[in-house]
C-alpha cells in the first residue's frame, strides 16, 4: 500500500527529477541482489488480466455475484490523460468471471506505448469509472474521500498546514459490496481511503438489466464525518479489509506509526543498553510538535544516526487532531510552527485496529473497533467460517502475521464490547531448514504463541487512560517547560534527547513491556499481573518481540480464503518482499532473498488453525531482466480468492527490470504441478524464457551488460 519508506522517498525524488518520461524506462539492477534459484516460479497458472495507469496501484479488487470485477485506481500520476489522472473506483463492463475455474479470458499483453502505460487496460471489458476523488456527494455537502473538521471544513492541504500522509481523496483502497437484495444487484459499496485522517465511504450501487452498474453519489456518505466514527477518534490509513461472514465491511487501519523500536530491536535491547539511541521507532515521537521532523532531528543530534522506523508515518497526525476538533496552531507558513497542540490530540492507542461497520444499511452504520485483536499496521483480516478465527497481516519491515480466536462466534455477542478472545503471534520453527534451500523449495512451519486474553471492553478501558495526552505533554513531561513558555529549538532538542534515552513517559513505558515479558516467561501469559495485561494489546509488536515471536516478516500483505472455507481448504498469505530482516543475518529468519516477494498458502486444519506456509508463487529477483520480470508477479499486495478457488493477485510493485512501469492484476489458478510463464518444476531454467544463460541480461552466467533490456548500468546478479 502507500508506504513512504526512506527507499521510496529517494525513488520518488529521482522520478520527479526525471519527469514524466520515466514511464517505461528500465530500472538499474541492484548489484547485491542474488540470482535466487527457482525465482520466479508459479505452481499453477498466472495470467495478467489488467495493467493500471502509470503511477497507480491496483487496490481493492471485488468480484460481484455475477462475476463483474471492480477495483480502485489509487494515486495515479497527475500527468496521465483524463480520466486516469485522478483516483477513481471503477468496474470492467462487458466481462464477468465464469466461476468455473476455466480460462475465461486471454492474457493481456504488456503495455508497449506511452498511451497504453497511462491508461487502465484489461484482457476483457472496459474500465468504467463509478466515482472519482472529490466528487460531490451527500447532496453536495461533502467531497468523496475527504474528512472534515467537526465544523464542516474540508481537511485538505489548501486549508491546513502541516505534514500529510496523502492527499485527501487520492488513495481509495479496499472495496466491499454489501448487497441489500437477494439478487445481489442493489446495495452499498464501502471503500477505504488510505490517509490520515482515514475514511471509509459508503456509495449506493445498483445494477441495470443490461448488467451495467451505477453509483448514486447524491446519497453517498463519508463515514469519517459521522458522529459515530468521530466519537471513536476516527481512523488512520484505512488500507485493505474484507467482507465478514456476517456481511459487513471490515476495514483495516494500517497505522504504520506503531513501532516503538526499529526493525529487529526489542525493548529489552534498549533497557540492557541503557539508552534508546540507535533503536527508537516512530511511536515514541507521536505527540512531538511537528513529529515527522524527528528523523532530520536525530540526524542532526547524533554523529551515529539511525533510521527511526516509520517516522514518515506520523505524517497527518496533526491533521487528525484538527479532525477531532483541535484549534489549529499558526497556519501562516507551509508547516506548523513549534507551538504545541495542547487542547485536543489523538491517542495513539486508538489507531491500528480492525473496524467493523455493523448495520451497514442503516442511516448511519455502527462502527466497532476490535481492540482485542491487537494493534498494528493491519493490511487486512481474514475471518474464517467458524466466525471465531481471524488471521491478520501487519504491513511494513520486521512485522508479523497474527491470529485471534474469539471465545464464541463474533456476531453472537449482543454487545460487541463483550467480545472476548485470545491473541497469538507466530514462531517459525524450521528457520534452519528454511535458510538452507531457496524459498520456492521450502515450507515455513510455525506454531502460535499466546500473547494474552481479554475482552474488547477491557482493552477500551486501557486505551482511554491515554486520551488526554497532547503535544504540550511531550514538552512538559520531558523538560522543565511550562504552559506559556516559549518553545525553542533547543528546548525541543532536550525533549527529543530525553525520549531517545528513556522513552516517552506519556505512554506505555519500556519498563512495563520488559516486566510483562519477564512475568510471561516466569508464569505464562495467563498469570501476568493485572496491571500489565494491557501490554500485548496496546503494544502488540513490542510484546511479541519480547517473547521471541517471529516478527521479521517484510511487508505482510493480503490474506484471503474462499468464502465459507472449511478445514481442508486453503488460506493465501502474500509477503510482498522476502528481503531485509527476512534474509539478512540480524534476525532468526535468514531466508534466501527474493525481492519480488512470495505468495504462500496454508491448509486449514480441523480447528481452523494453520501451521504450514507453502510457497505457490515466487517473484523475481530485483536484478532479473525484462524477459523475466515482465510476466512475473512483483510485490504482491491485495489478494482476493474467488468462488472457484482462483486468486486475484494485485501488485504494489517496485517494477525492477520490467520494460514497463505499471502495476498489474494477475489471476492465479492453482494446480498440482509447477507451470506458468516457463517455470520448470525440476528447477532447470534452460527452457524458461529469460532465465537461461543466453537470455538477455544473463550473459556469462548472469553478469549482464549495458545493452540488456531493463539493465541500464550493466550490473548483474
Amino acid at each position: 500500500m502507500v508506504e513512504f519508506t526512506r527507499r521510496n522517498l529517494m525513488a520518488s525524488s529521482v522520478a520527479a527529477a526525471l519527469g514524466a518520461s520515466v514511464a517505461g524506462v528500465g530500472q538499474a539492477a541492484d548489484p547485491d541482489d542474488p540470482n535466487t534459484p527457482r525465482a520466479p516460479l508459479v505452481r499453477g497458472e498466472l495470467k495478467r488480466f489488467s495493467t493500471t495507469a502509470f503511477g497507480a496501484e491496483v487496490t481493492g479488487p471485488f468480484v460481484f455475484d455475477d462475476g463483474s470485477l471492480l477495483y480502485s485506481l489509487q494515486h495515479p500520476d497527475r500527468e496521465n490523460p483524463a480520466p486516469y489522472d485522478k483516483a477513481a473506483i471503477g468496474y470492467f463492463s462487458g466481462f464477468q468471471f465464469s466461476f468455473d475455474g476455466e480460462n475465461d479470458f486471454d492474457e493481456l499483453s504488456t503495455p508497449e506505448t506511452n498511451e497504453e502505460r497511462r491508461a487502465v487496460r484489461s484482457a476483457a471489458g472496459d474500465y468504467e469509472i463509478l466515482a472519482r476523488e472529490r466528487d460531490a456527494i451527500d447532496g453536495g455537502s461533502e467531497l468523496l474521500g475527504v474528512p472534515q473538521t467537526p465544523g464542516g471544513t474540508n481537511i485538505t492541504s489548501d486549508q491546513f498546514s502541516g505534514s500529510k500522509y496523502a492527499d485527501a481523496g487520492y488513495t481509495p483502497d479496499c472495496n466491499q459490496f454489501v448487497a441489500t437484495n437477494d439478487a445481489g444487484t442493489e446495495g452499498y459499496l464501502f471503500t477505504n481511503w488510505e490517509a490520515s485522517p482515514g475514511n471509509v465511504s459508503r456509495i449506493p450501487l445498483s445494477q441495470g438489466d443490461d448488467g451495467s452498474w451505477e453509483a448514486d453519489l447524491e446519497n453517498a456518505l463519508n463515514l469519517a464525518n459521522t458522529d459515530a466514527l468521530r466519537d471513536l477518534g476516527g481512523t488512520r490509513i484505512n488500507c485493505y479489509g474484507d467482507l465478514s461472514p456476517w456481511n459487513t465491511m471490515l476495514s483495516a487501519e494500517e497505522n504504520y506509526a506503531h513501532p516503538r523500536v526499529s526493525l529487529t530491536a526489542t525493548v529489552s535491547d534498549i533497557v540492557e543498553k541503557g539508552t534508546g539511541e540507535g533503536l527508537r521507532g516512530a511511536h515514541e515521537f507521536w505527540n512531538r510538535p511537528n513529529p515527522t521532523e524527528i528523523q532530520a532531528a536525530v540526524d542532526d543530534y547524533y554523529d551515529d544516526s539511525w533510521f527511526v522506523q516509520s517516522y514518515w508515518a506520523v505524517a497527518g497526525v496533526e491533521l487528525l487532531a484538527y479532525y477531532l476538533g483541535a484549534e489549529p496552531v499558526d497556519q501562516s507558513g507551509d508547516d506548523n510552527d513549534l507551538t504545541p497542540i495542547g487542547d485536543v490530540y489523538p491517542n495513539p492507542y486508538r489507531y491500528g485496529y480492525i473496524v467493523d461497520f455493523r448495520e451497514p444499511a442503516a442511516e448511519t452504520p455502527e462502527p466497532v473497533k476490535y481492540y482485542v485483536m491487537g494493534r498494528a499496521a493491519w493490511e487486512c483480516p481474514d475471518v474464517q467460517s467458524d466466525e471465531r478465527t481471524v488471521y491478520l497481516a501487519s504491513d511494513g519491515d520486521s512485522k508479523g502475521i497474527y491470529k485471534f480466536v474469539a471465545d464464541e462466534p463474533i456476531p453472537s455477542y449482543d454487545d460487541p464490547m463483550d467480545l472476548a478472545g485470545t491473541l497469538y503471534a507466530p514462531l517459525v520453527t524450521n528457520d534452519d531448514e528454511a535458510a538452507a534451500a531457496p524459498p520456492a523449495d521450502v515450507d515455513l512451519e510455525f506454531e502460535w504463541l499466546k500473547l494474552g486474553h481479554a475482552t474488547n471492553a477491557e482493552v477500551a478501558e486501557w486505551i482511554a487512560e491515554y486520551d488526554d495526552v497532547t503535544q504540550a505533554d511531550y514538552l512538559r513531561t520531558h523538560t522543565d517547560w511550562s504552559e506559556g513558555d516559549e518553545v525553542t529549538a533547543d528546548l525541543l532538542e532536550a525533549a527529543d534527547r530525553e525520549v531517545v534515552e528513556n522513552g516517552n513517559r506519556d505512554y506505555v513505558t519500556d519498563e512495563e513491556i520488559v516486566e510483562w515479558g519477564k512475568q510471561y516467561e516466569w508464569y505464562g501469559p495467563d498469570e501476568v499481573s493485572d496491571d500489565l495485561r494491557h501490554v500485548p494489546f496496546l503494544e502488540t509488536r513490542a510484546a511479541a518481540k519480547e517473547i521471541g515471536a517471529t516478527i521479521e516478516f517484510n511487508k505482510a500483505e493480503g490474506i484471503d480464503s474462499v468464502d465459507g472455507a472449511e478445514p481442508g481448504d486453503d488460506v493465501y498469505f502474500g509477503i510482498s518482499e522476502l528481503n531485509d530482516d527476512m534474509s539478512n543475518d540480524t534476525g532468526e529468519l535468514q531466508l534466501q532473498r527474493v525481492d519480488g516477494g512470495v505468495v504462500y498458502r496454508a491448509e486449514l486444519e480441523s480447528d481452523y488453525n494453520v501451521s504450514t506456509l507453502e510457497p505457490v508463487i515466487v517473484g523475481p529477483d530485483a536484478s532479473d531482466p525484462a524477459a523475466v520480470a515482465d510476466d512475473a508477479l512483483i510485490n504482491v499486495d491485495n489478494l482476493a480468492v474467488m468462488d472457484d478457488g482462483r486468486v486475484l493477485c494485485c501488485e504494489d510493485a517496485d517494477q525492477f527490470g520490467r520494460s514497463y512501469k505499471n502495476d498489474c492484476l494477475y489471476v492465479y489458478t492453482p494446480e498440482d504441478d509447477d507451470r506458468g510463464h516457463g517455470n520448470d518444476p525440476d528447477g532447470d531454467d534452460a527452457d524458461n524464457p529469460g532465465r537461461s544463460d543466453d537470455a538477455p541480461g544473463r550473459e556469462n552466467g548472469g553478469s549482464g551488460d549495458g545493452d540488456s533490456p531493463g539493465r541500464g548500468n550493466g550490473n548483474g546478479n
